[in-house]
């Protein structure tokens, strides 16, 4: 009895162990169950943790970038280029491992993913086996189940498995936000670059300062424009060149670059891949002002020898006009304006200079198309074409350009133009020329008598004479019009004519003072004759004066008077019927006083100087004779 009481209670006891055992696999596989979904949740949680202090890293070291950038760019400021550029190398490792560390965080946290699952099957597998393989008989614990600790007993969830998809979700994500903080990080990076560097597509003064900081550019400026020259180019010479050394040419920064590189933004360094940005800055060359004028005086076109002195157009004759000649441009030039030219050229870094396109050259003073010389070329032309020819009977002079183109003056610069005093001196002494040459009032005359002599007969107030004053102003102005004229000089006295150089011709009267006879010659033909009695040959101023002349006038019933006395009466006061004066107060008159004329009565008993005739005579004589008819009165 006792015996099955006791292997009842064994009984018993087994199958309250295999009960209890049983309950303990449920409870590991629960375990199980619940400490993988804890271990996944560890994990997502790890990850979410790593992330975020990755960020917060990131950020922090970013934080710190940006401080050391502005503490880099502050030392650039102070000089301190070296250690910025050192810096910055720094930081673009940073960032290289700082990239390489997310990616091998993200590779860690899908492979910890990976063997966390399998681990979780591999722990259940043995589980289960273990549990296969426990004996019943057994009145002890499983040691494994006695290992496990003591789990709170509490409803078991459902769990569903999780989706594959989920998991992949979560790796995208990851990826994902690794990437967006490698392009924040490269972004920062980028911009920390260019915290002291030009962006990509920058120019300055052409010059290509792409990735280069304020000194580098400031330097390749420098290089660039120190490495100047500047050919000047001369008229009739080879282009010469001035190298920068010669002059002291040297570049010097006025802060014009720091300037262009201060107006950019670091951020916007993407800008610089897109957009081309040309900056202009200010060079401030420096040179020596004195060498540039020596490198100017070593110049082949400034050399004393080949200076010649440029010439204005002038006005010359030729053949029977006047004409303009050219100027001539020489080859001498103005120092001063050659130096400012050059200077100029320097100052804004041009590479050549043009000395003749620049006016440094001494010009003409006068050119050919100047409006001045042209208008006076039309003036002296105008003058050129005047024409005057004089008329003496059959014979003819002429006055034109040949004669007064020598009448001209010239101006200080060999210009020539028609002044008027002196044209109008010029033309009295060609007037007084032809008045010497052809004037017959008072000349001496060859005349052949009807007696058959040949006297010389001077004197007398008939003849050619020319009226200088009126024919020097006539001339005046017909040259300043250019005029074209034939015509006969302007006369004080005229002529019958000019024939074989006598101006007294077929018709006249000749009184023989010798012969105390006279004739009338009308075409060659004796028309009238008669005798006379002349002045007083006893008395000087009573003789009858010789010449040829012409009357002044005629009239009837005039009355002779000789000189005034003091009581107021005349010597002598006689009626005549016909008075026809000739030369001053002698005259032709009738004489009723006398009863004979001609023979020797003139000797001794002749008139006061008059021609007297018989009344009949001079009546005649008075219906012939006007004031055209020369009379050539001689002894």
């Amino acid at each position: 009895m006792s015996e099955e009481i006791k292997d009842r209670k064994e009984d018993d006891i087994q199958e309250k162990d295999k009960k209890e055992e049983v309950k303990e696999t449920e409870v590991v596989s629960a375990s199980d169950a619940e400490q993988k979904e804890s271990a996944e949740t560890v994990r997502d949680a790890e990850k979410k943790e790593s992330a975020e202090e990755v960020s917060d890293a990131e950020q922090k070291e970013s934080a710190e970038e940006v401080s050391d950038a502005e503490q880099d760019k502050a030392a650039e400021e102070s000089g301190e280029g070296e250690e910025k550029a050192s810096s910055g190398e720094d930081f673009e490792q940073k960032i290289e491992k700082a990239m390489e560390q997310i990616l091998a965080d993200t590779q860690e946290s899908v492979q910890e993913a990976s063997n966390g699952q399998e681990a979780s099957t591999s722990q259940n597998s043995q589980q289960k086996e273990t549990a296969s393989q426990a004996k019943p008989v057994q009145t002890q614990k499983p040691t494994p189940a006695r290992a496990v600790p003591p789990v709170q007993k509490q409803p078991i969830p459902d769990v569903q498995p999780p989706e594959k998809t989920h998991k992949a979700v979560k790796i995208a994500a990851t990826l994902i936000g690794a990437i967006i903080l490698c392009g924040i990080g490269g972004y920062a990076g980028m911009s920390y670059y260019y915290s002291n560097k030009f962006f990509p597509g920058t120019t300055i003064n052409s010059f290509d300062c792409s990735d280069l900081t304020v000194s580098q550019a400031e330097e390749l400026i420098r290089n660039k424009v120190e490495d100047y020259s500047i050919t000047v180019a001369s008229r009739g010479y080879e282009a010469e060149t001035i190298t920068a050394e010669s002059i002291g040419y040297k570049y010097k920064s006025d802060g014009s670059v720091k300037a262009a590189f201060e107006k950019q933004k670091p951020y916007e360094w993407i800008k610089g891949y897109f957009v081309k940005t040309d900056f202009s800055a200010g060079e401030n060359i420096t040179y020596d002002k004195e060498k540039v004028k020596a490198e100017l005086e070593k110049l082949e076109c400034m050399q004393p020898e080949n200076q010649v002195q440029p010439k204005d157009a002038y006005i010359t004759f030729e053949d029977t006009l006047f004409t303009i000649v050219p100027g001539e441009e020489g080859s001498a030039i103005n120092e001063d304006k050659a130096l400012e030219l050059l200077c100029t050229a320097i100052d804004q870094t041009e590479e050549e200079v043009d000395l003749d396109k620049g006016g440094a050259y001494l010009e003409p003073n006068i050119r050919e198309d100047d409006e001045s010389i042209q208008e006076r070329l039309k003036i002296v032309n105008t003058y050129a074409k005047a024409s005057i020819t004089h008329t003496y009977g059959d014979t003819t002079e002429t006055l034109d350009s040949k004669t007064f183109k020598d009448w001209y003056s010239k101006d200080q610069n060999g210009d020539l133009y028609l002044d008027g005093e002196v044209l109008k001196t010029k033309l009295k002494e060609y007037v007084t020329n032809m008045a010497y040459a052809h004037n017959t009032l008072g000349a001496t005359r060859t005349f052949h008598t009807t007696s058959g002599r040949t006297v010389e007969v001077s004197g007398g107030n008939y003849g050619w004479q020319i009226d200088q004053y009126s024919e020097v102003e006539k001339m005046y102005n017909e040259i300043l019009t250019g005029q074209q004229v034939t015509r006969e000089p302007v006369y004080a006295s005229t002529a019958n004519e000019w024939v074989n150089g006598s101006d007294i011709g077929n018709t006249y009267i000749e009184v023989d003072l010798s012969e105390q006879h006279m004739y009338f010659y009308r075409d060659g033909k004796n028309i009238f004759e008669s005798d006379f009695v002349s002045g007083n040959m006893s008395y000087d101023d009573r003789k009858t004066p010789t010449g040829v002349c012409h009357i002044a006038y005629k009239t009837k019933d005039f009355t002779l008077r000789g000189e005034k006395k003091e009581d107021g009466t005349y010597e002598y006061e006689e009626p005549v019927k016909y008075w026809m004066p000739f030369n001053g107060g002698v005259g032709f008159h009738d004489a009723p006083w006398r009863s004979e004329f001609g023979g020797d009565i003139y000797l001794t008993s002749g008139s006061h100087g008059c021609i007297n005739m018989p009344a009949s005579s001079a009546a005649q004589l008075y219906d012939l004779i006007d004031e055209s008819i020369p009379i050539v009165v001689f002894y």
